[in-house]
C-alpha cells in the first residue's frame, strides 16, 4: 500500500486522489490540499514535513522525534535560529521555532531561508520578525509617487507648516 500525507487539518476527511504519471494530487472538494511525487511499487510512504507542523506547534516536544521530519534537510541557518530561540526563550523557544517553520506553508524553503538569514544577521529571530523579511518590497529608488487614478487629489493645495503652531496647541509660548 502507498501512503501520502495531507495537512493535519484534513485528517479524517473524505478526499479524492488524482493519480498522474509523475505525481498524485489530493483534493477535498474543489481545493487541492496536497501534491506528492508518485510512488511506484507495491508499498511506500511519502510524508511532507510541512503537513505536520500545525500538530507540532501544539506538541513541540515531538519536534525531534516526529517520523515525517526524520530526513528533513534544512539549511544550517534553521539550526542556528532554533539554538538562538531556545536560548533566548527557554521553554517557548521550540514553539516559536515551529511557528517560523510554519511559514513554509506559504513560502518556499529558499525564500524562508533567506528571511531567516536576514533575521539572524540583525538579531530578529521571532516568527513575526522573520515574516517581515518575506514581504516583497520594491527597490525604493524605483518607486515614484503617482496620482494615477486619484485625479481629484491634483487640486489639493498644502500650505507650509509653521512648527510654532504645534507649540501653541500645547499651550506653550513661541520662543519661550
Amino acid at each position: 500500500m502507498r501512503q501520502y500525507s495531507v495537512p493535519v487539518r484534513y485528517a479524517h476527511y473524505e478526499t479524492v486522489v488524482k493519480g498522474y504519471i509523475d505525481r498524485i494530487v489530493v483534493c477535498r472538494g474543489d481545493e487541492c490540499i496536497a501534491e506528492h511525487p508518485r510512488l511506484w511499487g507495491k508499498a511506500g510512504v511519502h510524508l511532507n514535513p510541512v503537513h505536520y507542523l500545525a500538530l507540532l506547534e501544539r506538541k513541540p516536544g515531538g519536534l525531534d522525534h516526529a517520523r515525517p521530519l526524520e530526513d528533513w534537510k534544512l539549511p544550517s541557518c534553521f539550526r542556528d535560529l532554533r539554538s538562538r530561540l531556545e536560548a533566548d526563550l527557554d521553554g517557548e523557544g521550540t514553539r516559536e521555532y515551529i511557528k517560523v517553520l510554519r511559514l513554509l506553508e506559504k513560502h518556499s524553503p529558499k525564500e524562508l531561508a533567506r528571511a531567516v538569514e536576514q533575521g539572524l544577521r540583525c538579531g530578529a529571530s521571532s516568527r513575526d520578525a522573520i515574516a517581515q523579511f518575506l514581504i516583497p518590497r520594491p527597490e525604493w529608488r524605483c518607486t515614484r509617487f503617482s496620482l494615477d487614478g486619484h485625479e481629484h487629489l491634483r487640486e489639493v493645495q498644502v500650505d507650509c507648516v509653521d512648527v510654532a503652531d504645534y507649540n501653541r496647541l500645547l499651550g506653550q509660548e513661541v520662543g519661550a
